[in-house]
């Protein structure tokens, strides 16, 4: 298969980015594929968002897949200029920011997928290795296929590396990362569970826990951090993003990053039905560290620094990701082959265009060092898209402007 793009990931920024190729770069659509082992685009998400019970999304409604901001605004009811008010569901959005319910949501994804084909062009495998070429980049797919390429865009997430803490056990069924492939571990019964971690996931896992009958122990390190976003709003324009560019330093940027963001936090609204569900007696949150687990007999026994015990019939891990680089041997391999530059963190250093080498584009968390703490969420894949699109229409006109 000889293509022009291959996106690896087909996550929110694998989507994006291919309809906003297909849609305003005029790339053809039989000249790209997006390679993601799902069963559909977009699955990890779906999976992910469902565990935790989300009900609206933590980002506002211009922040979404579609190629015009206001489209999932139109697609409820809000009319273009000049037009009449149309019928509008209550609760398809919450304030502030009218930020989307989650099945509505997913319901403009699924148009933007249709309306740009994207299920026909998704290759259902894993990239196992990439190799840089004179003439293109060749791709080598779990599937056995190989694929050759003009370009990659590497939009692989964080997803595929949960963090997990040193006392917990991997192999006991009663243990499990709520983000790890293929997680299974939703109690079935009625059941005591033990939720560990402190930001927006925890929460919404524990409620969703109480809220189907369960007893429910939530284990934070530190109190409640409420913070609308996950990094301040001004990291989506010149406010911040004025310094943070005219930082050559990439290790200086690396910190800036760290600083800005709001790891381990929750908005406002979450913490409200948290705090109200501990008022009630639906769960109990307990400050503390872990210090052990005890899994040797029939039920469980969380040791907390505070000297408490916790007794539980199940674990439940919402610890977020591990900071390290993502991509795992695809990307170590290639940066060996390539000699692919990277700052001290790990992480690319790639142009303001997101391309790490004339042939090799990135986005999400490895395109951070140059789109800042937005880089990992939706904001961050319409801003990569950004790059991309302008990188390959100027590309183009100066092509079409160069003298036979």
């Amino acid at each position: 298969m000889n293509l022009d793009w291959l996106i690896i990931g087909g996550g929110i920024h694998g989507v994006h980015i291919a309809a906003r190729l297909v849609g305003e770069a005029s790339v053809a659509p039989e000249r790209l594929r997006i390679v993601d082992p799902g069963e559909r685009l977009l699955e990890r998400w779906r999976i992910c968002t469902e565990t935790t019970g989300m009900s609206y999304l933590r980002s506002p409604s211009v922040h979404h897949l579609g190629l015009d901001p206001w489209s999932l605004l139109r697609s409820a009811g809000k009319p273009k200029k000049g037009e009449k008010n149309k019928p509008r569901e209550v609760g398809l959005f919450t304030p502030p920011y009218d930020r989307p319910q989650l099945r509505l949501f997913n319901d403009h994804c699924d148009k933007v997928i249709e309306t740009f084909d994207l299920s026909s062009l998704h290759v259902r495998a894993r990239a196992e290795s990439c190799t840089l070429q004179c003439n293109g980049v060749r791709v080598q797919l779990s599937n056995g296929r190989e694929v050759t390429t003009q370009s990659i865009v590497l939009a692989v997430g964080a997803g595929e590396q949960p963090e997990w803490p040193d006392w917990a056990p991997r192999e006991d069924g009663r243990v499990h990362h709520i983000f790890e492939a293929g997680f299974e571990g939703w109690p079935e019964t009625m059941e005591t569970a033990i939720v560990v971690g402190g930001g927006v996931s925890a929460c919404q896992v524990a409620l969703r826990l109480a809220d189907e009958g369960h007893q429910v122990h939530l284990v934070s390190r530190h109190a409640l951090r409420e913070h609308q976003f996950d990094s301040d709003p001004g990291w989506l324009g010149p406010r911040f993003m004025g310094h943070f560019m005219g930082e050559k330093d990439v290790d200086r940027r690396r910190g800036l990053i760290a600083s800005a963001r709001h790891r381990g936090s929750v908005p406002p609204d979450v913490r409200r039905a948290l705090r109200q569900a501990i008022e009630q007696g639906q769960l109990v949150w307990h400050e503390s560290e872990v210090e052990k687990l005890d899994a040797e007999g029939q039920g469980l026994v969380m040791g907390l620094t505070t000297g408490a015990l916790v007794e539980a019939q199940r674990v439940l891990l919402a610890t977020g990701f591990a900071s390290h680089r993502p991509g795992g041997t695809l990307v170590d391999d290639l940066i060996t082959s390539a000699s692919l530059p990277c700052a001290r963190c790990g992480y690319p250093i790639v142009d303001t265009a997101l391309r790490w080498h004339p042939r090799v584009y990135v986005s999400g968390p490895l395109a951070e060092l140059e789109l800042g703490p937005v880089a990992r969420n939706i904001a961050g894949a319409r801003r990569a898209a950004d790059r991309l699109v302008d990188a390959v229409l100027a590309a183009r006109s100066s092509t079409e402007k160069r003298p036979a």
